[in-house]
């Protein structure tokens, strides 16, 4: 008998890539791995560590694949992989288990630990290096690889993932999920998370959608692995996938939603961008897929680099207030709790958020930013087309063109914050409507902008040069124009922000761009 069990409802999944491996100086004890593991966790609300166990190569003892550090015969290009590389081996090689310890020490502090699989991971970029033999810069290529370049995606790929599998030949499935299957076997894990978004290129370009069963065949392969590993442990092991965060995204990159989540593949859905944080998470849409199953549905955060901006606020004050906006927005609208992943930290860095977005008991009266959606590309060779299947439904950047009926762009933000009850409880001190805007000329540009169509007065110009004590500037090339709004202006429900260039300064060649629009609320 298959023992499935709904998986906790975990306030806050933190995965962690690794990295703690290099933090400490070779050869790092497990005492130093474990502290540094869980030096950002204690005393927050993470009530589950997903651990990554690597990209290519068995990061535990192997009998029939290859280890970390084979491919490059144990030879590194820093100090940093031999500290990684050679301080995991060092620890089996004295007789430690550093994930047994790490899942002793999450479950006496009542947080879960899992193991967290890498499907398609490249992070040593170009198929080149298979042609030539050569390493690349952070490593050598592993051996199949160069065995089986014909594996591999090639030109059926971006140039800089051209290493990834191809996930459509039996032989690369019949790897992973070996691969897989030691991960989950070498320590008393709660569960395994299929992390598919690290990278997200797994069929051969323009096939995607037509060979979606080859990754259905291989999550469903996996499924029979854990419920194998449940009925000899006699307990609950768990299989949680991470996808992108819309259902087209889904699509396009090969992941048949609808299939992992009715066919009972998969316990956790987590969706999240390929590169960097994607905003877009459609939470109504997973949980209509998952309604009456036992799947718990989760938005992923990544980073916030593409979200910087020079603010008038300082960017990680500014990111607290973000993640807390769509953590607000989420767990309103029934996420079962939130998932953050490469957030490198210490017990200090990320604490506050980690502490407080998971319940919206504590995101009560904590300081917001809710933003249109912010898309950008980006264009180096190194991570090209990275972004294809993220934040598709972006609103900004976008070029402001004189129109012929007087209408320019619409933004449209939710809040979910209830402004006018905070005020009336004398907990909110404003709300804010801030616009960006690119080369803008306050001498002379002229908008118009309607808040629910509504026109707003001229607002009050600001520059971050201008406020910044050590800048002797006292303007910049972008400008910010602010808007203080009453409660009722920025009532709980979607805004719209409609923008229209009325006249623009003859006297400079490149166009107006509005790079951000936000509510910002802050409490007393």
């Amino acid at each position: 008998m298959i023992n499935r069990t709904i998986t906790p409802q975990y306030r806050i999944i933190y995965n962690w890539d690794g990295a703690p491996h290099f933090y400490s100086e070779y050869p790092q004890s497990v005492a130093e791995f474990v502290d540094k593991t869980f030096a950002p966790l204690t005393g927050t609300q993470v009530d589950a560590l997903f651990w990554s166990m690597g990209e290519h190569e068995a990061t535990w003892p192997s009998t029939s694949l290859s280890v970390i550090g084979d491919s490059t015969n144990r030879q590194y290009t820093s100090v940093r992989e031999m500290r990684h590389v050679e301080g995991i081996r060092a620890a089996f090689e004295r007789g430690d288990n550093p994930y047994a310890e790490m899942i002793d020490y999450g479950h006496q502090n009542n947080i879960d630990v899992w193991a967290s699989i890498r499907m398609n991971d490249n992070h040593f970029w170009n198929i080149q290096d298979l042609q030539t033999m050569q390493t690349t810069v952070t490593g050598g290529l592993t051996e199949l690889r160069k065995q089986h370049p014909e594996w591999c995606l090639g030109d059926d790929a971006p140039n800089w993932c051209t290493t990834s599998w191809n996930m459509a030949i039996p032989e690369v499935r019949e790897h992973k999920l070996q691969l897989i299957e030691e991960a989950c076997r070498i320590a008393q894990w709660d569960g395994v998370e299929l992390d598919w978004q690290r990278h997200a290129f797994h069929l051969p370009r323009n096939n995607e959608y037509r060979l979606r069963y080859a990754l259905t065949d291989l999550q469903r392969a996996v499924r029979e692995v854990t419920d194998r590993i449940s009925e000899e442990r006699g307990k609950p092991f768990h299989v949680a996938v991470r996808v992108g965060a819309t259902l087209e995204a889904c699509r396009r990159i090969g992941y048949d939603i609808p299939i992992w989540i009715g066919d009972g593949l998969c316990d956790i859905v987590i969706g999240g961008g390929n590169s960097g944080t994607d905003p877009c998470f459609e939470t109504e849409a997973f949980l209509g897929i998952s309604e009456n199953t036992n799947v718990r549905v989760y938005p992923g955060y990544d980073f916030d680099g593409r979200q910087a901006a020079n603010r008038l606020i300082p960017h990680n004050e500014w990111r607290d207030r973000w993640f807390a906006a769509m953590s607000q927005g989420h767990l309103s609208r029934g996420a079962d709790g939130i998932y953050c992943f490469n957030w490198h930290a210490n017990e200090t860095m990320r604490s506050s958020s980690l502490s407080t977005m998971g319940s919206m008991t504590t995101l009560k009266n904590q300081d917001k930013a809710y933003t249109a959606i912010h898309r950008s590309i980006n264009k180096s060779p190194l991570r090209e087309d990275s972004e294809r299947d993220d934040r598709i439904y972006g609103e900004v950047p976008v070029t402001l063109y004189r129109s012929l009926t007087g209408e320019g762009p619409i933004f449209r933000i939710p809040i979910y914050d209830d402004a006018a009850s905070e005020s009336q409880q004398g907990n909110l001190d404003r709300v804010q409507l801030l616009i960006e805007i690119e080369h803008f000329s306050p001498t002379a540009d002229k908008l118009e902008v309607r808040l629910d169509g509504q026109t707003l007065p001229q607002p009050l110009v600001r520059n971050a040069a201008g406020e910044d004590p050590n800048n002797p500037a006292d303007v910049d090339e972008n400008s910010w124009l602010v808007w203080d709004l009453s409660p009722s202006q920025s009532s709980k429900g979607t805004h719209e922000i409609g923008i229209s260039l009325i006249n623009r300064d003859d006297r400079i060649r490149m166009p107006l761009v509005v790079n951000n629009v936000e509510f910002w609320i802050t409490y007393r």
